[in-house]
């Protein structure tokens, strides 16, 4: 990792389950190259639904929110100071990550 760089945590629980290395960006999103640690693997496929919803999304966004709402009550977003994230947007794919946060709860 290069000086300056920030780096996001995923954490389910107390437990670092991935580092989003940013890499880019068009705001208001962030992209990040995931850093997976062991605990990923478990939830990689809470992000590949999500996703595969996401691509049909018109056919049926209820079961594209139940997938997301899933996401949620599975992980937490860390800004790089160490602060959890309030609301965030996140996608991962393979090692590509994409999402955008906000401070305030999403209305």
């Amino acid at each position: 990792m290069n000086e300056g760089q920030q780096v996001w945590q995923l954490l389910r629980g107390e437990e670092v389950v991935a580092e989003l290395v940013v890499d880019g960006g068009d705001f208001p999103w962030l992209n990040a190259r995931v850093q997976a640690a062991p605990g990923f693997e478990e939830i990689r496929p809470l992000f590949e639904e999500e996703l595969r919803l996401l691509d049909n999304i018109d056919e049926n966004v209820q079961a594209w929110e139940a997938a997301y709402e899933n996401i949620r009550r599975t992980v937490h977003l860390r800004y790089p100071e160490g602060r959890q994230v309030p609301e965030f947007l996140l996608h991962i794919r393979g090692e590509d990550a994409w999402w955008r946060w906000s401070d305030e709860p999403f209305t």
